[in-house]
Parts: C-alpha cells; sequence; structure tokens
C-alpha cells in the first residue's frame, strides 16, 4: 500500500486533494475500476450504532468515490452493492439495503446528470422489490444520454450465477446451430457475460481488510490489479481513492508476458 496521506478536515485536505488528483491525471489511468464495499458493519458497531447507520454512511462514500473517480477520468466505476448471497442477511437489514438505491438516487441523480454520469446495473434485476427497480430503472433512463463515466452498480449480483447464465445461453445458441464447438472462446464468453459491453476492470479495489473475492467479476477480474485495503468503506474518502490510483500506477502490468529487463 501506498503511504498513508494524513486526513483532517474537508477545508483543510481539499488543497491536497487537488494537487494529488493532477498528479494521477498526469500518468496511465485505469480505465475501469471495480470496488468491493465491504466494512460498512464493522464501522457501525466500532461507534455502538445498528449496521444500518453504517450502510447509510458507505452511502455518503459512494457520492465522494463516484466524484473523485469521474475527476480522476476513469471511465467505468463499478461497485458491488449487493450480492445474490446477501439475501441470507436478516430481513431488517435486506429491507434498508433495498431503500439505498432510492434514497442515494433521489438525493444525487441531479448531480450525477450534471457531471454527465451514465448509470448502469449488472445483476438479476427481475427479483428486486418493486421500489427498487423503479429508483434504478429512473436512474439509468435519465442518465442514458450522458457519456462521461459510467457508474455501474453490481445489484443482486453473483459471479457464479452470471456464469451459468452465459453458458445456458452460449448451449441454446449451439442447440439452435448458431455456433459450432470450436465458435466457443473467450471471446464468445466475455460476449455473453452481464459485462459484455465494458472494458474489463484493470483495478479490483476491496475495503475493510478481507482478501477474497467474494463471487464478484471472477472472469473479468483474470488479469486486474487486486488491491485490499483495511480502510472501512465508510472511511474510504477520496485521497484513499487517489492513492489506491497511485499505487496501480506504480505496477508493472505484464499480462502472462515480460518486461523490458526480461524479468516474469
Amino acid at each position: 500500500m501506498l503511504g498513508k496521506l494524513i486526513r483532517k478536515k474537508n477545508v483543510e485536505t481539499e488543497p491536497l486533494i487537488s494537487v494529488e488528483l493532477e498528479s494521477v491525471k498526469s500518468k496511465h489511468i485505469p480505465a475501469h475500476v471495480a470496488i468491493i464495499m465491504d466494512g460498512n458493519g464493522r464501522w457501525a458497531k466500532k461507534r455502538n450504532l445498528p449496521r444500518i447507520a453504517g450502510h447509510h454512511e458507505g452511502m455518503k462514500t459512494v457520492r465522494k468515490i463516484t466524484r473523485v473517480a469521474n475527476d480522476i477520468g476513469i471511465k467505468v466505476l463499478t461497485l458491488y452493492a449487493f450480492s445474490t448471497e446477501n439475501w441470507k442477511r436478516p430481513k431488517l437489514e435486506i429491507d434498508f439495503l433495498m431503500k439505498l438505491p432510492g434514497e442515494f438516487l433521489s438525493t444525487y441523480l441531479p448531480e450525477l446528470i450534471e457531471q454527465n454520469v451514465r448509470v448502469e446495473m449488472i445483476g438479476n434485476f427481475d427479483v428486486l422489490p418493486e421500489h427498487t427497480k423503479n429508483a434504478i430503472q429512473r436512474a439509468i433512463d435519465e442518465t442514458a444520454e450522458n457519456d462521461g463515466m459510467t457508474l455501474n452498480f453490481a445489484m443482486n449480483y453473483g459471479s457464479r450465477l452470471e456464469l451459468i447464465q452465459c453458458m445456458q445461453e452460449i448451449a441454446k445458441l449451439a442447440t439452435e446451430g448458431k455456433i459450432e464447438l470450436e465458435d466457443i472462446d473467450e471471446t464468445l464468453i466475455g460476449n455473453n457475460l452481464m459485462t459484455a459491453h465494458l472494458p474489463e476492470p484493470d483495478l479490483l479495489i476491496r475495503t475493510s481488510g478481507e482478501v477474497r473475492l467474494s463471487n464478484f467479476m471472477l472472469w473479468q477480474l483474470a488479469y486486474a490489479e487486486f488491491s485490499f485495503t483495511d480502510v472501512l468503506w465508510p472511511d474510504f474518502d477520496e485521497l484513499c481513492m487517489i492513492n489506491e490510483i497511485k499505487e496501480f500506477q506504480s505496477r508493472n502490468r505484464r499480462f502472462g508476458s515480460v518486461n523490458e529487463e526480461g524479468d516474469a
């Protein structure tokens, strides 16, 4: 991890954020950053608050990170908001999580439109509550003409389910005689994933100190750079994000090849 920057009040960090922004913008910027937003519950527990308080605070972080990612010049920001496994959580928590998209988008949608951000979603949309679907669909519709950064929410998403659906679609094509066995390759699989229209992530960030993928974009992350930070998601601020990009920029991505010195 890159050395930590001192974080004081927002008014004191704004000049530092501005300087650091210009620094990262002058170098190679990852086109697609994916984030596993983790640690809301632990953030709340440390403060003797209910878990839903952590989720609400995490929503504010989504706004901050969306803004700074857009300022940096990232093309796609994918946020793992709710997994197919998260339905196992207590009903009260699930109900609150299902209300958050509506609250977030009703509050910040005008800002997203102003920033030319396009909202998208991957995941099983149909089984979400109607109020959740309506909020997401409204944001998708009202930002459809925007051509700036894509804010892609992974909502009710699970990579294994995505891969199963992908294989089913390919099997259907084969059964209908539209493809041959030798047509099945990486391109065909990629074209039948939920992210077919997006570039594969260059960088995966997971907050809260957990070091696992949790069924997230298992195919797409094959050559992404991974970064695991101990910072809990509600505490993950603009400087944290900038530091992650600087760390990414310091790495030598070889994609299975060798560098100029011949190192594997």
